[in-house]
């Protein structure tokens, strides 16, 4: 059956998205339309940060993207050299948190060692950096994106832990997603599933899905990411077929092949 996911190709990696080969695995075949577009700012402020890790007391990364502008500030020799030889060490006797296996990929691409990697969502995060620091420590440094929830920053510094956040990433709608949306209807009709993985995935998609989908929107399946996106497809009363257990590909391709049975 066909599945249609609304998320943004992973970056770097060759061969198919993982997503699109585990659905192939339970027989499913998968297309992906990408949602968002990124514009990356505040690159110098955020390049100031790095070099200067004894102003810190460890690193959060809630996304892939967080990641990418950090690699951005990298990108010159000098640059490159001078974290290799000294300035990544120092972050890494700090803690270095993030969300999900992608981000914690791409962190370890730096050098850097993660931590949380499992925690799968911000409140569970904030949970396990609440358990581990304490609150006289240097505040810790959370590059993020424009649409960032407040659930991570909220929880810290309610419980006393110093946080500093910095926007390095907007995000907005990709300037193809109507033309690709439509395309996809036109060409293969109706999809079995379809997955959204972002709120801000629900906020662009859902008005056109709806649209182009007309009297089928009744028998498609919808499977949500996790727990946020969960809440923002049924704050729409969109009603969720499925969620994955933890945000991996494994565990959504199993929640779908589930819900098509």
């Amino acid at each position: 059956m066909h599945v249609l996911l609304l998320k943004e190709p992973r970056d770097g990696e060759s061969g198919p998205d993982p997503y699109i080969k585990e659905l192939a695995s339970h027989g499913h075949k998968a297309t992906l339309i990408p949602v968002l577009s990124f514009k990356f700012v505040s690159l110098n402020t955020l390049s100031d940060k790095l070099f200067q890790p004894e102003k810190h007391g460890g690193l959060i990364f809630t996304s892939p993207r967080a990641v990418e502008a950090v690699k951005m500030c990298l990108e010159a020799d000098e640059r490159r050299e001078e974290w290799n030889s000294s300035v990544k060490d120092k972050w890494n006797s700090k803690s270095i948190y993030v969300v999900g296996k992608a981000t914690a990929a791409a962190v370890r691409n730096l050098g850097l060692n993660p931590l949380g990697e499992d925690t799968g969502t911000a409140d569970v995060l904030s949970s396990l950096i609440i358990e581990r620091e304490d609150t006289n420590i240097p505040p810790l440094f959370f590059p993020c994106g424009s649409i960032k929830r407040e659930v991570l920053p909220t929880a810290l510094r309610g419980n006393g832990v110093p946080l500093e956040t910095l926007t390095v990433y907007q995000t907005a709608e990709h300037p193809d997603l109507e033309k690709n949306l439509n395309n996809y209807f036109t060409e293969q009709g109706t999809p079995a599933s379809i997955a959204f993985f972002s709120p801000s995935g629900v906020k662009f998609c859902l008005e056109v899905v709806r649209r182009l989908s007309g009297e089928h929107m009744a028998q498609i399946k919808f499977a949500a990411i996790g727990p946020t996106t969960q809440d923002a497809m049924t704050a729409e009363g969109l009603c969720v077929s499925c969620a994955a257990e933890k945000p991996t590909a494994e565990h959504l391709a199993a929640a779908i092949a589930k819900a098509l049975q």
